[in-house]
């Protein structure tokens, strides 16, 4: 139970009243649009009820303490943090001066108490993660890899979430979208093959720090409670708004300011060991403590392409859909396979096809579900079946699959910004859609599709309006683009057949 956690993070169990069991309201942030999808992810696997942000892209939900490890096994949530205290409606002062005086003040009264507890278990439990990873690892050199001319990992299509200004204590700042930004050491997270394995490197440097600064060996047990070690840690401050005085620099560097006294901690802003939030948004003020270090949607792909899905859109955008036991899921445009590797991950009752016309993006999504088998394995022998997963080169007009034979199609359409043109799409996407209207079951069969180029996607969709409806559009946000995900449900109209020989 609760004792034995508490104990385990070195909490002492005396902290709360007795059997009252420590819990936590967390805040974790999802991709724009799929509140909704992430609230009933939460409710499904928690049992916990959300509530969603005005701020979007954000949801709140409280949980047990001891709940933590199933919170970081969520699949529709980007980041974690637990809150410390949120304002409703937060009045800030008129001038600069005394806006950012009361942030300040603000810090003496905060109920830190419990949060610190949380985020102490959560260390705790990262750093088991890592000690059982370890006899299973391989070094990244020695994965063997599917030659792939030149893999160059290229840029991931980070959110950033149109925040107008995003800034960290002391006074560095960072491209907007500050909490995506990828961690110093780069290549971590390019090979690592899921967020486990960055928590393992981040946690040996800091485990390395906690022992050289108490001045003895680490293993000759002399760091007792009377010299805990100095915690670093930095302030992150995400505001949106027209109405304050002030900048996001200027609240993180006071609002750290008064953090370090009150705690008397380090401010680091690269080697931090605790990430105070401070997200203001108009008159909404949220506080918080970082659970994450790194966002969770990088987990499964290890291999990315100029335009790799966050795998927690994927994971939206397939909930979408209902998958349902035996369905035939295709992503006939599948890059890197970020889609239908999270989908044979999550369901894998399903039959998974992806595909690509590019050999590159084959061969990519390829050795993504070499990973992907390989981590199954190192989980448990006694399952690994292999992932019901095939990756296939061939023509989105013209795909190798017999009509009607489809139940749904996920797809991240080209939006002509880092892969062919606008111009393409125009011929493209009318094509696209006839050849998912063929292969997919009229009457039952679904498609799910994201797309920037909103103009040329409504005009094909008009031109094969008697194959398809659209049910449900959700805008979305990818990569400081703004997109769409529509989805649509086939007709029970028969899809002219190009081929009578099927």
């Amino acid at each position: 139970g609760m004792a034995e956690a508490a104990g385990d993070a070195g909490l002492g169990a005396a902290a709360a009243p007795e059997g009252a069991e420590l819990s936590a309201v967390i805040g974790a942030t999802v991709p724009t649009g799929f509140e909704q999808t992430a609230a009933e992810e939460v409710q499904e696997k928690l049992g916990s009820a959300s509530r969603i942000s005005r701020d979007r892209g954000k949801i709140y939900f409280e949980v047990p303490a001891r709940s933590l490890p199933q919170v970081h096994r969520l699949r529709s949530v980007d980041n974690l943090f637990v809150v410390v205290q949120e304002f409703k409606d937060y009045q800030f002062k008129e001038s600069k001066e005394d806006a950012l005086k009361d942030l300040e003040d603000l810090v003496k009264k905060l109920p830190w108490t419990d949060p610190l507890k949380v985020w102490e278990l959560n260390n705790s439990l990262k750093k088991k993660k890592s000690k059982r990873k370890k006899h299973n690892l391989q070094s990244p050199a020695s994965r063997e890899k599917l030659s792939d001319g030149g893999e160059e990992g290229g840029a991931d299509q980070n959110t950033t979430n149109d925040q107008e200004d995003c800034a960290q204590n002391p006074v560095a700042v960072e491209p907007s979208g500050g909490q995506d930004t990828e961690n110093p050491q780069g290549v971590t997270s390019r090979n690592g093959l899921e967020e486990e394995e960055d928590n393992e490197q981040l946690d040996e440097q800091v485990g390395v720090q906690a022992s050289s600064e108490s001045g003895s060996k680490a293993g000759d047990g002399q760091t007792g409670e009377g010299e805990a070690k100095v915690l670093r840690f930095r302030v992150t401050c995400n505001r949106a708004g027209d109405k304050h005085s002030f900048t996001s620099n200027e609240a993180a560097r006071d609002f750290g300011g008064a953090v370090q006294e009150h705690f008397q901690w380090k401010a680091d802003m690269t080697n931090f060991d605790v990430e105070v939030l401070l997200n203001i948004h108009n008159s909404e003020v949220v506080v918080g403590i970082a659970l994450t270090e790194e966002s969770l949607h990088r987990r499964n792909i290890t291999h990315f392409g100029p335009t790799t899905l966050r795998s927690t859109l994927a994971y939206g955008m397939l909930r979408l859909c209902d998958p349902q036991p035996t369905d035939i899921i295709v992503d006939p445009m599948c890059g890197t396979g970020a889609i239908p590797i999270e989908g044979a991950a999550e369901w894998p009752y399903c039959y998974h096809i992806a595909g690509d016309n590019n050999p590159q993006a084959v061969k990519r999504a390829a050795n993504n579900i070499c990973s992907l088998l390989r981590k199954n394995e190192s989980k448990d022998s006694s399952t690994a079946l292999g992932v019901p997963l095939d990756v296939i080169q061939w023509d989105i007009c013209n795909l190798p699959l017999r009509t009607g034979s489809v139940d749904i199609v996920v797809t991240d359409m080209p939006f002509g910004k880092r892969i062919g043109s606008k111009k393409k799409n125009w011929d493209l996407y009318p094509a696209c859609l006839m050849e998912m209207g063929r292969i997919c079951t009229p009457g039952t069969g679904r498609a799910v599709l994201l797309t920037q180029d909103k103009k040329c996607f409504a005009k094909a969709l008009s031109r094969v309006g008697h194959i398809w409806r659209r049910a449900q559009t959700v805008w979305v946000n990818v990569g400081g683009l703004h997109a769409a995900v529509y989805l649509l449900r086939r007709t029970w109209e028969r899809a002219e057949d190009r081929r009578s020989f099927w």
